[in-house]
């Protein structure tokens, strides 16, 4: 089969939409050998914070020696980015390859986009021979491909409202769908949850047997510092161990919840795969945060005109977004230029109310993917919210175009008034720095189009379910 012929196979994959069930992919990896029981794995769910935390784990077991393989979703840029050893991302020769060999045995059924996607990853670990795998669940955790894992930890991060008509309208029947990777006698390590959640995961828990691991109440952090550098914390490991002045390189108090959840998961991990391991000491665990990098989340990506990007597609993620802007940007930025650009199937009022109220400049447009809310759709909704005085932009480029004139337009008529003192004048602008911060969030697809509009080379872009 030609390349064009593989790469079509593969965009066509997403036309068959998402389907939940087990059936699909216990036969396609059954086909291919179950190329997923021949590595331990760490499992993870959530509705916030699982792809951060995939990462974190990833990356404290990479420090320790261990050849690790990341599975994770949706991507960015390239699709490549959703599968990788030890942060190396597979490259475009061996998607094509391992897509071809797919394809070739799938004979009288038609696994959906991420089903075969999940086995190409497996398969892609077990031929390079990793000694485990992080594996981030693609969406709920019961009926989702990644499900057929028998995993060392679960793990399950914060869970809230998102997906509802897949996983249900209550807080209750979500952590039901999340709660659904919970496996026999397999411990689980959670992140803080509201009651009604943890009353779901703790008795599928006892269910089956597992031992539940909860931030706060068996382990915890507490945050020391936080500025747009990262965030330092202490690590308070309950029964095990404690690690004082944790560093990570990324932004915002909920990832000190994350990266505790996975230190704890690693923790467990290793008095189960590495019962010597020095995984449990305090120098691997500070190397392994340290350097840690998770794209898209609160990251800078352009100095001048400063532009950060964050992939906050719900209400809690907008909630924390907007947090971490008013705690570390605001005193540095005079004004936020904010683009929104918004899935039509996504709570687009709940991501609205905690961002809207802090932007300067708001500027309102769509990624190019049918599932996007058209800028007028969002116009109205901001203007029921009591923000009429909108901007829109028929695309992403034309968006962020627009932004940085409107930055460069308030730099250039900044006042540099001068302020003497008693030994010298000091021009305002270095007192207060005039400069705005151009903010783009929504979704996923947006800041990935974003990447590509600023200079960024993808590879296979376009699959982005």
């Amino acid at each position: 089969m030609s390349y064009s012929d593989t790469v079509n196979y593969i965009y066509n994959l997403q036309k068959h939409g998402i389907k939940f069930g087990l059936r699909n992919i216990t036969r396609l990896v059954s086909i291919l050998g179950n190329p997923h029981k021949s590595f331990p794995s760490v499992h993870v769910a959530g509705t916030n914070g699982k792809g951060s935390t995939s990462a974190f784990i990833a990356s404290l077991l990479k420090i320790s020696g261990l050849k690790v393989g990341l599975f994770t979703s949706p991507h960015l840029v390239s699709f490549t980015e959703r599968i990788r050893v030890n942060s190396e991302e597979i490259t475009e020769h061996e998607v094509m390859s391992l897509t071809e060999e797919i394809r070739s045995k799938v004979v009288d059924f038609s696994p959906t986009f991420f089903e075969v996607v999940t086995a190409l990853a497996f398969l892609y670990f077990q031929r390079k021979r990793i000694d485990i795998a992080v594996i981030e669940v693609g969406m709920g955790g019961r009926l989702d491909a990644t499900n057929i894992l028998m995993p060392e930890v679960s793990v399950i991060t914060c869970i809230d409202y998102d997906h509802r008509e897949y996983l249900g309208d209550t807080l209750s029947e979500i952590a039901y769908e999340k709660a659904g990777i919970i496996k026999d006698s397999i411990p689980v390590v959670v992140s803080s949850q509201a009651p009604d959640v943890l009353e779901v995961i703790e008795a599928k828990a006892k269910e089956k047997n597992s031992e539940v691991y909860l931030y706060g109440r068996d382990f915890s952090a507490v945050l020391k510092r936080e500025d747009p550098s990262g965030i330092c914390f202490d690590y308070f490991g309950g029964d095990s161990f404690d690690i004082h002045d944790l560093y990570l390189p990324l932004i915002g108090e909920h990832q000190m919840q994350n990266a505790t959840v996975a230190i704890k998961a690693v923790e467990l991990l290793s008095k189960k795969i590495t019962p010597n391991s020095e995984l449990r000491t305090p120098n691997f665990i500070r190397e392994g945060l340290k350097d840690v990098k998770w794209p898209g989340r609160l990251e800078m990506i352009q100095d001048n005109p400063p532009i950060l990007i964050d992939g906050a597609h719900n209400p809690a993620a907008a909630v924390m977004l907007s947090r971490a802007l008013v705690k570390n940007f605001l005193g540095i930025y005079k004004k936020i230029i904010l683009i929104l650009g918004i899935m039509g199937d996504k709570d687009i009022e709940g991501i609205m109310k905690p961002l809207l109220p802090i932007a300067s400049e708001i500027i309102l447009t769509s990624p190019g993917y049918e599932r996007a809310a058209p800028p007028a759709k969002l116009a109205g909704i901001a203007a029921s919210l009591g923000f009429p005085e909108v901007r829109v932009a028929s695309c992403v480029k034309d968006a962020i175009e627009m932004a940085i004139k409107i930055a460069e337009c308030r730099m250039q008529n900044s006042e540099c008034e001068m302020r003497s003192t008693e030994y010298e004048i000091i021009p305002k602008y270095e007192i207060c720095n005039p400069k705005s911060l151009i903010v783009i969030t929504g979704s996923f697809y947006t800041i990935g189009e974003a990447e590509e509009v600023l200079g960024q080379k993808g590879v296979l872009t376009r699959l982005r379910e």
